[in-house]
């Protein structure tokens, strides 16, 4: 049985950050023809959240599947397409339950079953979120009957010690822990000792030369004179394309590679 293959990409960041999956993602998936690609999409829509026409242009760009986070409520769309049974999207399942949409989503792939899962971490973060191991446990043992080939987490999290525990508390309970939000990928991809993939921040997707996505110069304008100017994002120049690309065994659930990825493209 041959091994399921994702290429995963991180937070896409406005315009720019649309423009360069609509270029590249053709060529990335020429280069790993992967099986399924996923993608972070709560900074889509100039930065914060998501609206119906810029997540069928990532659909249409060749994107199957999204995670989000803590920004996919800045846009009013979210709250409808999250209700939508065939939606694409799910956002992090430590939300109370009230919440539009789902947390996980089972996704069929042929005769195989891929669970994809969205938690958020709760240091540095100003809402008050259940608890993400609790949540993922919870999801864990829902679906444990059905013997999924690939389980993939995207821990939307700040601190690289809250993601660090998580990656190995779930150490041969899932293929992957994938961090994000913080949109700077670390140099630390690697299968744990009971193999499980883990990265603390697969990175993100936009311009290169910025703050996390946003103007440098105001930025750094507003760290000198503590006054908080809205950001702006660039709308031209190089844009990153952050993600990391994955096998995982579907007969053992753990993943047997697991590579940083990291293109350019001008804008």
């Amino acid at each position: 049985m041959p091994n399921i293959k994702i290429l995963f990409l991180g937070d896409i960041f406005g315009r720019i950050g649309r423009k360069a999956i609509c270029q590249e993602l053709p060529k990335l998936k020429k280069q790993y023809e992967p099986d399924l690609v996923f993608a972070n999409c709560e900074n889509l829509s100039h930065g914060k959240g998501i609206t119906e026409t810029t997540v069928k242009e990532m659909t249409e760009a060749g994107i199957d599947y999204f995670t989000s986070g803590n920004h996919i409520w800045d846009k009013k769309d979210a709250y409808t397409l999250l209700s939508k049974k065939d939606c694409p999207i799910i956002r992090p399942a430590n939300y109370p339950e009230n919440t539009p949409g789902s947390g996980e989503k089972m996704i069929t792939l042929g005769t195989k079953n891929i669970l994809l899962v969205n938690i958020v971490g709760r240091v540095f973060f100003r809402e008050d979120f259940d608890c993400p191991f609790h949540a993922v446990e919870r999801i864990l043992a829902k679906y444990q009957k059905q013997k999924p080939s690939a389980i993939i987490v995207d821990f939307h999290a700040e601190a690289t010690s809250e993601k660090r525990a998580m990656g190995f508390y779930l150490d041969g309970k899932v293929s992957a822990v994938i961090g994000s939000h913080t949109h700077v990928q670390t140099a630390d991809e690697q299968i744990l000792p009971d193999g499980t993939a883990y990265i603390t921040d697969l990175g993100f997707t936009g311009a290169k030369d910025s703050v996390i996505g946003l103007d440098k110069k105001i930025i750094i304008k507003n760290f000198l004179t503590q006054i908080n100017e809205p950001g702006e994002i660039p709308e031209t120049g190089t844009c990153q394309i952050n993600g990391v690309y994955l096998e995982i065994n579907p007969k053992t659930q753990k993943t047997v590679k697991v590579e940083r990825v990291w293109t350019e493209v001008d804008i």
